[in-house]
């Protein structure tokens, strides 16, 4: 349960580095983000390691939903690395930014989310740990609760145009609209 804990923690210095962004705006406490990347990577990475003896091995299940971890993952690291100016988005956080509305940003508000879910979902299965399928349910909800926070307080005192793009594009759900503008604008 160690390693469930350090997961909650990831999300508490998320937020921390939410409020800063805000309130304190303090260049040392843009380093929270990836402290708490760090540790869900942690985390998981511990679950898997201290539970190796119960994996397993079956080489279609581990295949087929192997691919489906990887995609996800793919899909969750250039979410929120590649996307998205890095150093605007993560480094230096002045100014008004205003909200990127193209590729995967407009199939929804948190195209991450989607991608985390899908990834511990597939992962834990493909795995079959119970620990880790603990922790995909937890983590997924934490970073539920987590994107409304951001939805709701951060991004609109961030983002010049956020209310306007919340009026547009779907909150976690694509639909049709959504779907259709987002392979419209992929790079």
């Amino acid at each position: 349960m160690t390693y469930i804990f350090l997961g909650f923690l990831a999300y508490i210095f998320f937020v921390i580095y939410d409020i800063n962004s805000i309130v304190f705006k303090r260049k040392i406490l843009n380093c929270f983000f990836f402290i708490g990347f760090f540790l869900i990577v942690v985390a998981t990475g511990g679950i898997i390691i201290t539970s190796l003896d119960l994996i397993q091995i079956n080489i279609v299940r581990m295949g087929i939903f192997g691919v489906f971890t990887a995609l996800f993952f793919s899909l969750l690291i250039y979410t929120l690395f590649f996307a998205l100016p890095f150093k605007n988005t993560y480094i230096e956080t002045e100014g008004s930014p205003k909200v990127c509305q193209s590729g995967v940003y407009a199939l929804c508000r948190h195209p991450g989310v989607l991608w985390f879910i899908g990834f511990y979902a597939f992962f834990g299965i493909t795995l079959q740990l119970p620990l880790l399928l603990i922790a995909a349910v937890i983590f997924s909800l934490l970073n539920v609760f987590y994107v409304i926070f951001q939805d709701n307080w951060t991004f609109m005192k961030i983002f010049v145009n956020y209310a306007e793009y919340k009026k547009v594009t779907p909150f976690l759900i694509p639909n049709n609209k959504s779907i259709k503008r987002c392979l419209q604008t992929l790079k």
